[in-house]
């Protein structure tokens, strides 16, 4: 391994990789260069040793350096964190996933949704991407009354039937599934049986001693090719829509908050680094690990829905159980920040603003990133996805077009 000390615009970037990986950490430090990163963190796992492990900038623009020991909001990289609380349990025999939803969660079946199975709730077609109801101010820090307003609401389509990003509500839906059969709680039961025995910093719900290494989030400010998507139209020119519904119905939440860190939102609020993200996809990029069976493992990265037109973020979108799939959305009018690009093989999760963690089984490799200054789009920008273009080159694979990472 060797080791790094290079100053850049942002700040110092440090840290140690494997030679093989030099393209990974020039283009880490091209980002702070030419494509505004503010503060970062990056690392790989391959064959469960890290190959990667860098950070650098700061935590504001003029602020503190960014430590090894920085973390940030990881947004919707959490949700694949929930998904493997979900399928450890189905491991283990304590949740079905092909059951009706009602096995364990009878509230929830009712209007509309008495037929929906669980299943559904993890590859996003359950039909409740969002709540008509208005949300109170400060409601996504209630979990009780998020899990009763989500169990009363009529979907937005017969269940099954299409899907449509949960982009939050999947807290509250496969969060309380995990609940209903660990009989913990999702925070507590991922910091139990997944965080503590792997060894990652990855917190869903924070505790207020760990607040100071928080990096607050920078939010982008949109472009005019993120005005012109079909979502933000969508946002502007429909009220009612899941998709406005998704962005707009938060009750107030401000993910920068003391109070958000500390509550516990399955699907937006993990708090993590990239060491933490590549640590938590590390047994699934190696057969499974500690975590779950080769079995589950195989259900687990496989395309369970997909479809040219998602009917919250109305771009096409492929998922595995609880994962995204690669996705190539690049020819897509107006779509520009609305692509991931990895492997067949590989399943994991975006995080809003551009973050992501994911596991490649076929290349046994586990990838984390995360930062402060968000970029538009709904899925990875270009300083993510150069990282991920130059990590596979460094595996040998020779082109992504066709939609994903060929050898």
């Amino acid at each position: 391994m060797q080791t790094i000390s290079k100053e850049t615009r942002a700040g110092l970037v440090e840290g140690e990789f494997d030679p093989k990986f030099k393209g990974v950490v020039d283009a880490f430090i091209e980002n702070f260069e030419t494509r505004d990163e503010v503060g970062a963190a990056h690392a790989i796992t391959l064959e469960g040793k890290t190959v990667v492990d860098i950070w650098g900038g700061r935590k504001a623009v003029d602020g503190e350096a960014w430590t090894r020991d920085t973390v940030s909001i990881v947004f919707s990289c959490t949700k694949g964190a929930t998904a493997i609380c979900a399928h450890m349990l189905a491991d283990r025999g304590l949740l079905d996933l092909d059951a009706p939803v009602a096995k364990y969660w009878p509230e929830f079946a009712v209007n509309g949704k008495e037929e929906a199975v669980v299943s559904m709730m993890l590859d996003h077609s359950v039909g409740v991407p969002h709540l008509r109801a208005k949300v109170k101010d400060g409601g996504y820090y209630d979990y009780d009354y998020m899990i009763d307003l989500v169990a009363r609401e009529a979907p937005f389509w017969q269940p099954g039937t299409r899907n449509g990003y949960h982009g939050v509500s999947f807290a509250w839906t496969v969060g309380e599934i995990v609940h209903r059969a660990a009989k913990k709680r999702l925070g507590a039961f991922f910091r139990d049986e997944v965080a503590r025995p792997l060894g990652i910093d990855f917190q869903i719900g924070l505790p207020e001693a760990d607040e100071h290494r928080v990096a607050p989030m920078i939010y982008a400010v949109p472009d005019e090719a993120t005005m012109k998507s079909k979502f933000t139209q969508a946002v502007i020119k429909d009220p009612q829509s899941a998709s406005a519904l998704f962005l707009g119905n938060n009750g107030n939440a401000n993910f920068n908050s003391r109070e958000c860190h500390a509550s516990e939102i399955g699907s937006a609020n993990g708090i993590s680094n990239g060491r933490g993200l590549a640590g938590l996809y590390a047994p699934l990029a190696n057969g499974g690990g500690k975590l779950v069976s080769k079995d589950t493992l195989a259900r687990m990265g496989r395309v369970a829905m997909a479809t040219h037109e998602d009917a919250t973020l109305l771009i096409p979108t492929r998922f595995a159980l609880g994962f995204m799939k690669s996705m190539d959305n690049r020819k897509v009018e107006n779509a520009r920040g609305m692509s991931v690009i990895l492997s067949d093989a590989a399943f994991g999760h975006v995080g809003m603003g551009g973050s992501i963690g994911f596991a490649d089984p076929e290349a046994r490799m586990s990838f984390g990133y995360n930062m402060n200054k968000m970029g538009n789009g709904i899925l990875v920008n270009d300083r993510c996805q150069s990282l991920i273009d130059e990590a596979y080159r460094a595996l040998g694979y020779r082109s992504n077009q066709s939609g994903v990472w060929a050898l």
